[in-house]
C-alpha cells in the first residue's frame, strides 16, 4: 500500500501544527555529538517513542492522570489547558520528545523546567484532600501513567509486539525519568509497573474528572483532525485496565481497537517514525535505520549530519 504525496503533505502539516505551540527541545541538540541521551540508539525508548502509536498512548496517559482526584485538580487549579489547550499539549510533547531524544544536556533542561513549574502547584482537592505535584506519590502516578499508556499503546497498535524482555527494559529505562524528577515508587517491571497503578487506592470519579474526560473526549480541534483524534481516544480508551476504565466511566465501544489499528496504520504511513529520532541517531552517529523517516529534517539543525 502507498500513501499518495499530497495525502501524506497534508497529515504531516496536521499533525505539526498541532504540536508548534511551544518551542522545539533538540533545535540545537547536533551541538551535542555523540551524547546517546539517557538511552542510546541500543534502547526501547527510541522505536517505542518514535511510533505513530505514540498518540494512543499519548490520549491514554492523560486519561490515567485523570482518575487521580488529586492530580487532576493540580490541572485544573494551576493550569489554563481549557483556554491553551495546544499549547499544553505542546509543552507536554516537548518534555517527552526532550526526555525521550535529547542530549544529556536537553533532559536536564526539561526536567529542570517541569520540576521548576510543579513546585508551586499545591492546594486542596473536591474531597478535601492536600496536594503537591512535587510530592513523590504524585510525581510517581504521573510519571507511571505515561510510561504504561505508551507501552500499552505500541503494544497494542505498534508495529510489532514487543517481547517480555524488550517491555521491561522500555519500562526499566523510563524509570530513570521518573527518577529524575523524584517519583517514588517507580517499577522497573511491565507486569509491576501494571500492577501497581491498578492497585493505587487513591483513584475516584470527581466532578473534575468528568469534566477533564469529556475535555479529552471533544477537544478543539480543527474538524478533520477532531476526527481521526476520536478514533484515536476511542482506542485508547479500550487498552484501559478495567478498574481505571470504570472510575472514568467509560466504556469500549464496538471495533474500537480495529478502528485504532488501521488508523494508526494509515499515520504510519505518512508520517513515518518520528523525525526527533532520526535527530538522536544522527547525533549518537549511529546508523540510520532504512525505510522508517519520511519527513526531512529541517536544514537549520546545526551539527547534525544528513540534516540539510
Amino acid at each position: 500500500m502507498t500513501v499518495t504525496f499530497p495525502f501524506r503533505d497534508r497529515v504531516i502539516r496536521s499533525t505539526n501544527d498541532l504540536f508548534a505551540h511551544a518551542p522545539y527541545p533538540l533545535d540545537r541538540t547536533g551541538q551535542y555529538r555523540g551524547d546517546a541521551g539517557l538511552f542510546g540508539p541500543d534502547c526501547v525508548t527510541w522505536p517505542v517513542m518514535g511510533d505513530a502509536s505514540v498518540f494512543v498512548g499519548g490520549i491514554r496517559a492523560l486519561l490515567v492522570q485523570a482518575a487521580h482526584p488529586e492530580v487532576v485538580a493540580g490541572v485544573f487549579d494551576h493550569s489554563r489547558f481549557r483556554d491553551d489547550p495546544l499549547g499544553r499539549l505542546s509543552r507536554t510533547s516537548a518534555y517527552v520528545t526532550a526526555t525521550a531524544f535529547g542530549a544529556l544536556p536537553e533532559v536536564e533542561r526539561a526536567v529542570a523546567i517541569v520540576s521548576r513549574s510543579h513546585r508551586p502547584i499545591s492546594g486542596l482537592s473536591p474531597r478535601g484532600r492536600e496536594y503537591s505535584a512535587s510530592a513523590p506519590a504524585l510525581a510517581a502516578w504521573v510519571h507511571n501513567a505515561l510510561a504504561d499508556s505508551f507501552l500499552s499503546g505500541y503494544q497494542h497498535f505498534g508495529p510489532r509486539k514487543l517481547t517480555r524482555r524488550e517491555a521491561d527494559q522500555f519500562v526499566a529505562e523510563q524509570a530513570r525519568v521518573g527518577a529524575l524528577l523524584g517519583a517514588v515508587p517507580l517499577p522497573l517491571t511491565a507486569a509491576s509497573l501494571g500492577a501497581w497503578l491498578d492497585a493505587v487506592p487513591e483513584l475516584a470519579p470527581s466532578s473534575q474528572m468528568v469534566e477533564a474526560v469529556g475535555f479529552l473526549r471533544s477537544p478543539p480541534l480543527p474538524l478533520p483532525v477532531r476526527l481521526v483524534y476520536r478514533i484515536l481516544f476511542e482506542a485508547a480508551v479500550a487498552t484501559l485496565p478495567p478498574r481505571i476504565r470504570s472510575v472514568l466511566g467509560l466504556r469500549v465501544r464496538p471495533l474500537a481497537r480495529a478502528a485504532g489499528l488501521a488508523t494508526v496504520r494509515l499515520l504510519r504511513l505518512a508520517l513515518g517514525s518520528s523525525p526527533s529520532w532520526r535527530l538522536a541517531i544522527e547525533r549518537a552517529g549511529a546508523p540510520v535505520p532504512p525505510g522508517l523517516f519520511h519527513q526531512p529534517l529541517p536544514p537549520d539543525r546545526p551539527g547534525v549530519a544528513g540534516s540539510a
